[in-house]
């Protein structure tokens, strides 16, 4: 089922970035390092400017991922985001790995976060992205028990909207069963359409890929998804720390220079592209 894109659009793209700070050191990699606790300032202080820069000059308004670590740790770089009219959405405390978690303990950070979106923001999230693109069996149904439109964590498409079903049971020799599915809109990710495990290098983790072989991928996606899959979304997870570096911002803007050269782009909020969407029902 295809988005209910505006008169004369023909494609959707959200360019939606985690703005982690420092939160996603502390938090999913569990380190205190003072060197890579810079890295996420760098992020806050010179990344999300470079990249609000580049929105502005592309008329692009996204939806940034925050967790609330962040919106209290650097609150002037996240009220240059909001002043320039982005979303926010919620992306954790503070980076938390939703997996590890007690069940106890999900439900209160959730309930925590949005607390916070109020109090530091003046409204509740309608969205929600987990920290590490991952999530337990109860997550989608905490979300919509807290009063969540959408849910932007999982892969089980690649650039049309759906609504997901958790795996019920998993069963080796029988097949796998599904629950119902969620009242939550999915907008889905993928890890091919993410800066931070092709661009970022850490102790005990991935190389820096090549920023042309990552540049030949976003393009041929988005060709593919132009040509073949009209009224569809596409939604890259963009990470300042990360896209904010030279030279991996010279190859975002020559990616939008590509995507702006075909007509009938729209490029809306993730709570835009929920608004869009139109159940076959």
């Amino acid at each position: 089922m295809p988005l209910d894109l505006p008169d004369g659009k023909r494609l959707a793209l959200c360019l939606s970035p985690d703005f982690d700070a420092q939160s996603v050191w502390i938090g999913t990699f569990r380190t205190r390092s003072q060197t890579q606790l810079s890295r996420g300032e760098f992020g806050a202080e010179v990344g999300a400017p470079r990249l609000l820069d580049t929105f502005r000059r592309y008329g692009i308004t996204t939806t940034w991922c925050v967790p609330t670590h962040t919106m209290q740790t650097f609150p002037a770089a996240v009220d240059q985001v909001v002043q320039a009219g982005h979303e926010i959405a919620a992306h954790g405390v503070y980076h938390e790995y939703v997996p590890k978690l007690e069940p106890a303990e999900e439900r209160r950070l959730l309930e925590l976060q949005v607390e916070q979106h109020e109090k530091l923001l003046g409204r509740r999230p309608r969205g929600y992205r987990s920290p590490a693109l991952d999530v337990t069996d109860s997550t989608l149904a905490l979300l919509h028990e807290y009063g969540f439109d959408w849910d932007s964590s999982l892969m089980g498409r690649d650039f049309t909207p759906y609504r997901p079903r958790m795996v019920q049971t998993i069963d080796l020799e029988r097949g796998n069963t599904f629950g119902p599915a969620s009242p939550l809109l999915e907008l889905p990710v993928s890890w091919y359409l993410d800066d931070f495990p092709e661009l970022e290098t850490y102790k005990g983790g991935s190389l820096m890929q090549s920023n042309e072989v990552l540049l030949t991928r976003w393009k041929e996606s988005f060709d593919f998804a132009y040509e073949r899959c009209p009224g569809s979304l596409m939604t890259w997870t963009l990470h300042p720390q990360t896209i904010g570096r030279a030279q991996n911002l010279i190859m975002l803007e020559r990616f939008l220079d590509h995507v702006c050269a075909r007509d009938g782009i729209w490029f809306p909020t993730l709570s835009q592209a929920c608004d869009a969407w139109r159940d076959e029902n």
